[in-house]
């Protein structure tokens, strides 16, 4: 199985200072619930954003696929892509090292 990762930027980086509205809210909601359906169908590895709130913000999702087709379908259907709220690229990724230990809280 391949590893791809995409990164996420918010295409209204000031959502981060003002506040989000309830669309945006919304499609972040969704957007973690496709994250959560991927995690418990096995496909997504981690995922997860820098804790900034200005232009340099991003996210990443790393995930397995057959092929960076199947990859991007995956991506393209993220709600937060589909919806405008987040803009995406993909790339080929290899995991060197894992630690095999969770985040902590």
């Amino acid at each position: 199985m391949n590893q791809y990762l995409y990164q996420l930027r918010p295409t209204a980086p000031d959502m981060l200072v003002r506040g989000v509205t309830q669309r945006e809210q919304d499609v972040v909601e969704a957007h973690f619930a496709h994250l959560q359906g991927l995690l418990e169908s096995g496909v997504l590895l981690t995922a997860g954003r820098t804790t900034t709130e200005d232009a340099n913000t991003f996210g990443i999702v790393v995930l397995e696929a057959e092929t960076e087709e199947a990859a991007r379908q995956l991506m393209e259907t993220d709600p937060a892509i589909v919806h405008g709220l987040m803009r995406a690229q993909l790339f080929p990724y290899r995991t060197a090292l894992w630690s095999g230990k969770g985040p902590s809280d």
